[in-house]
């Protein structure tokens, strides 16, 4: 199994629930991470054996600038489905973060994962 991490994804979308978040693009920084068996791409060295992640971080792109959510939590839930549709995935885990989402702090972070659905 190999481990592929796409980090820090850095898009702007409607989030959050206060009036004047609704009417403003706000910055949300993703992060996924799964592993996959890798090991035919990795005997030929061809990209058409590989897991297709540009295909994947076009898809999350595309949703997350078109979305509103008004939850974080939502957020990343959504984005944890749209990797999960890929069923030779395994281990994965979505991050997103809402920088300067409260006020003294850097970041408000949501996690969604395999293990969170296995318990």
């Amino acid at each position: 199994m190999t481990g592929i991490h796409i980090k820090d994804l850095r898009l702007r979308t409607v989030i959050g629930a206060n009036n004047w978040e609704r009417d403003v693009l706000q910055d949300v920084v993703i992060s996924i991470r799964f592993r996959y068996n890798a090991q035919k791409a990795e005997m030929t060295d061809r990209v058409e054996d590989v897991f297709n992640y540009k295909t994947l971080t076009k898809r999350v792109i595309s949703e997350v600038e078109a979305s509103k959510f008004n939850l974080l939590e939502s957020l990343v839930n959504h984005i944890y489905k749209i990797v999960k549709e890929n069923k030779e995935l395994q281990n994965v885990s979505v991050t997103v973060e809402k920088p300067n989402a409260l006020r003294f702090c850097d970041n408000v972070i949501a996690v969604k994962s395999d293990e969170d659905e296995d318990k």
